[in-house]
């Protein structure tokens, strides 16, 4: 058995920023809707998705696995949930979306998941490579 330490995750400072992302996306998106004087608060669910990343990314500096895993499944449910505002994109490219903004609000929030979620599992393989490697 090998006594070399684990490399360090870059997961627990990405999960910081992806939340940190989504915050603003959020912030950015009620802004915009207090613009057009329709102010929803549906605007706000990027930026509660990105507070709780950010929670989960401050687990993770002291507990990586348990903090990028509460992190993962924010994400997930957090891309599923984009499905229904999702469904106006063909609307935003025809030109004919009630609220554009909420719809490109959801798509890069769902982008933002999609990819966290991504490299989220080449760590997770990763580190499942690197354990079996050192134990042999």
């Amino acid at each position: 058995m090998s006594n070399t330490p684990a490399p360090a995750s870059p997961m627990p400072k990405l999960t910081l920023g992806v939340g940190g992302i989504l915050v603003a996306v959020g912030i950015i998106g009620y802004v915009v809707s207090m613009a057009n004087d329709t102010q929803h608060f549906t605007a706000l669910i990027p930026g509660a998705l990105g507070v709780l990343l950010l929670i989960s990314g401050f687990i993770a500096l002291k507990n990586t696995k348990l903090g990028v895993h509460i992190g993962m499944v924010i994400a997930l449910l957090g891309a599923l949930s984009m499905g229904m505002p999702l469904s106006g994109l063909g609307e935003l490219f025809a030109g004919e979306a009630e609220r554009p903004a909420a719809v490109v609000s959801a798509l890069v929030t769902a982008i933002v998941l999609v990819v966290y979620i991504v490299l989220g599992v080449r760590s997770f393989i990763a580190a499942k490579r690197w354990k079996d490697s050192g134990s042999a």
